[in-house]
């Protein structure tokens, strides 16, 4: 099954590009419903680089989900476009339940010094998919809300104030 989301964010498409390769910004967009750790030693890097990056995941940062692999990739894209995805999977507990994960984000730039952000998901649980879908699809329009509220906070090389440490 596949989640789309498409924004535009009041950011510039460098400052978003930056942005969604933070795993800090991830586990913003995530919380307060979902809460990340890195299970690597050092913790999360500043910025997600290609390669695998297991995590933990609870719920509401109380009750653990499980463990997953976040399989970070940067494919050729058109010009003008960048993209992130991840293919990971799941190691323990629900996690392990998707056969299938592809999570891919776009950026592009969009009129007015704006940025175009695309998000598609394609996930298989096998019969359980059709069940798993709202609880996705709920969960990525929660991070749309998100990513279009912090947006405007982030700038790297101007004097604007910005809610990450990077």
């Amino acid at each position: 099954m596949r989640v789309l989301l498409k924004l535009v964010l009041d950011c510039d498409p460098d400052d978003a590009w930056r942005a969604i390769r933070s795993p800090h910004v991830f586990q913003e967009v995530s919380a307060p419903l979902t809460r990340f750790s890195s299970l690597a030693v050092g913790g999360f890097p500043e910025l997600w680089p290609a390669g695998e990056h297991p995590v933990g995941m609870s719920a509401f940062g109380l009750c653990p989900v499980g463990q997953q692999v976040i399989d970070v990739s940067f494919p050729d894209a058109p010009a003008g476009v960048r993209i992130m995805r991840d293919s990971g999977r799941g190691l323990s507990g629900p996690l392990a339940l998707v056969a299938q994960w592809e999570h891919s984000m776009a950026i592009s730039a969009a009129p007015g010094g704006k940025t175009l952000y695309r998000d598609q998901l394609i996930f298989s649980a096998g019969v359980l998919t059709p069940l798993m879908w709202p609880l996705y699809w709920a969960f990525w329009q929660w991070r749309g809300v998100a990513l279009r509220r912090l947006a405007p906070t982030w700038s790297w090389g101007t004097t604007r104030r910005t809610n990450l440490s990077l």
